[in-house]
């Protein structure tokens, strides 16, 4: 025992127990005791086995003693008389209870040696079906007593089974059952003597031992399991205070049914919106005063709505089996309700990827890296695709579709489904090589021989979108762009600008001089150009003007930017012009009357070259004070 006595007190105790068995006639038959290391009494909702009234052993860790409140009641018991003293009283009850156990004795022995056949998957579970509820003491013939020895033990296993099938809603269809003695599943490796009861729950089966077929030991010892599974938190003490046989049926069902199919509709949908409102009202709640309103909007809150009805469809699921409905309604409503839940379990991981998919993007911006941004859409997209096929293969499986034959049927049609959709995979391959070689990334400027020219937006698993500079976007095949010279522009780490300069004929050498230095310096003091490569030179003598070649590059990846650092620079380089009074010339005819009376000449009038040079100087000392190149 567990308390902590002398040794001379628990011999006592146990000396007083004993006598008091026997003083009111208890005696045990070893054969209805259970043998179950993890016996459960549902009724009394613990590991617990009543001998006799209040005495009855407890499990305590791996240990079965008498319970506490037993030890401490032997003394009370020892001390009650005897309600009946008289020796006739003893002589009856002891011949009574004789009788019963030489009673339970020949029953045993008849069910012991009544024929059955259990030669067949169909011969052991018509045998089943037939006496399950009539004769339960017959009907655990089907469980070997070789796997099981004990009787009550059996019985146990057999009840739970029956309140499992039927809750459940299990319909064994003996036309779908084998006759077979020699039944081979071919399903299975080494096509195994085994036959499934029902494909809802695979770890119930029979098993051939010697030319009979019984539930199997592993079945018979995952029974009570798969119970305490469908009647969690030991709910089944609820079924023996429920009219199960009383009353009036109505359609198939007794008035409490009915209300009972009402409560649980209504106690399904309370409970809906009771989630949903705990985790749209807190959760996205407190996700907006966080600042995070994309998060709560976007992403949080489409997955609330199927979160709250995956766990208001559990709930019906537990609580089904309570209304002991008959098995084809039970069967029916289990169905759908194990249709359901992997549907809306999808969704809740489907939508959920988008999640994910925030996650990563937040690591690619901590990380600062562009390929990332091409990555994760893909990324997102595969793991969608995934989820999708998981959920459907657990749908098919529940609605007793096999998912295997299926695959073998999909590869014997592999070869026309490759034909009918080469331009598919090619796709998916292409967008493998545009990942893989890194041609370009979202956000990049390309332009494709076939003359596409844009910006891409977003590599997909079959096309890559580009948006065009008419703001129209181009779905273009994966397999088609990755076949083509693509030139990216948006891989340019500096930003060509080339002009050409026209000056006017009548611009004095010494002041084009100036100005040839003077754009070579607005290149210098530009804090965004390159200043290793850049080519400023009189390079052309035209029809109409000298041509200044301006050729430089902008340190920029942005075109924004660009534009921007040109705007600066041609302002720059009309200030200067303005400064040193050159003219740009533009396609003209000139007639040149310089010799009429009156009339001043038309070329303007050149300063001398120092006060060119101090206006020069004093130009791009303004510029350094001011500290900004286009002023």
């Amino acid at each position: 025992m567990m308390h902590v006595m002398s040794r001379k007190e628990r011999i006592s105790l146990v000396n007083q127990l004993r006598h008091y068995l026997d003083s009111v006639g208890v005696t045990f038959v070893y054969d209805s005791l259970p043998d179950n290391p993890d016996y459960y009494d549902s009724a009394r909702q613990a590991y617990e086995f009543v001998l006799y009234q209040d005495i009855f052993l407890k499990k305590y860790s791996s240990i079965w003693q008498f319970s506490r409140e037993t030890v401490e009641k032997i003394p009370e018991l020892v001390k009650q008389p005897e309600s009946d003293t008289s020796a006739t009283a003893a002589v009856e009850k002891e011949q009574s209870i004789e009788e019963r156990n030489r009673a339970r004795s020949e029953q045993l022995e008849r069910i012991a040696h009544v024929p059955v056949d259990l030669s067949s998957p169909y011969a052991t579970l018509k045998f089943y079906l037939d006496n399950r509820e009539k004769n339960p003491l017959l009907a655990s013939r089907i469980i070997s007593s070789s796997d099981i020895p004990h009787l009550d033990d059996r019985l146990d296993i057999l009840e739970k089974l029956n309140r499992f099938l039927d809750g459940k809603g299990v319909i064994i269809d003996l036309d779908n059952v084998p006759d077979d003695p020699d039944y081979r599943d071919t399903t299975k490796a080494n096509s195994p003597h085994i036959y499934e009861i029902t494909y809802r729950f695979a770890d119930i089966y029979l098993e051939k031992q010697g030319s009979n077929w019984y539930l199997s030991k592993t079945s018979a010892e995952r029974i009570p399991e798969l119970y305490k599974q469908a009647f969690p938190l030991g709910i089944d003490w609820l079924i023996k205070y429920l009219p199960v046989d009383e009353g009036k049926r109505i359609l198939g069902l007794q008035p409490w049914q009915y209300l009972g199919i009402l409560l649980l509709i209504i106690l399904a949908y309370l409970t809906f919106r009771f989630l949903n409102w705990i985790m749209a009202y807190l959760l996205i709640r407190l996700l907006r005063k966080l600042g995070k309103h994309r998060l709560a909007d976007n992403y949080v809150g489409p997955i609330v709505r199927p979160i709250a009805l995956l766990l208001a469809f559990f709930l019906a699921e537990v609580l089904m089996p309570l209304l002991q409905l008959p098995v084809k309604v039970t069967a029916l409503f289990s169905v759908a309700i194990e249709i359901l839940i992997p549907v809306f379990a999808t969704v809740v991981v489907y939508r959920s990827m988008d999640l994910v998919s925030l996650y990563l993007e937040y690591l690619s911006q901590k990380a600062r890296t562009s390929y990332s941004d091409q990555l994760i859409p893909l990324v997102r997209k595969i793991l969608k695709g995934f989820v999708v096929m998981i959920g459907a293969v657990y749908v098919l499986k529940n609605l007793n579709i096999d998912v295997k034959l299926l695959l073998g049927g999909l590869s014997v049609g592999g070869l026309a489904l490759a034909l009918a959709a080469q331009d598919t995979i090619k796709n998916f391959f292409g967008s493998l090589v545009i990942l893989i070689d890194k041609p370009f990334q979202s956000g990049h400027w390309i332009t494709t021989t076939d003359g596409i020219d844009g910006t891409v937006e977003e590599v997909g698993m079959r096309s890559t979108r580009i948006r065009t500079f008419a703001n129209s976007v181009i779905s273009v095949p994966n397999g088609k762009l990755s076949d083509q010279a693509i030139n990216n522009y948006g891989l340019r780490v500096y930003r060509r600008f080339k002009t050409q300069i026209a000056v006017t004929y009548d611009t004095p050498p010494d002041v084009l001089e100036l100005f040839i230095e003077g754009l070579r310096k607005l290149v210098e003091e530009h804090p965004h150009t390159r200043k290793d490569y850049h080519h400023v030179y009189l390079n052309e003598m035209g029809d109409h003007s000298l041509n200044i070649l301006f050729y430089i590059f902008f340190a920029t990846p942005k075109y924004a930017e660009e534009l921007q650092y040109r705007h600066e620079m041609i302002m720059s380089i009309i200030r200067l012009a303005d400064t040193l009074g050159v003219r740009f010339a533009f396609p003209t005819q000139t007639l040149h009357m310089e010799t009429f009376p009156g009339q001043e000449p038309l070329t303007p009038p050149h300063e001398s070259g120092a006060k060119l040079r101090q206006k020069f100087d004093r130009f791009f000392a303004e510029k350094g004070g001011k500290g900004d190149v286009t002023k």
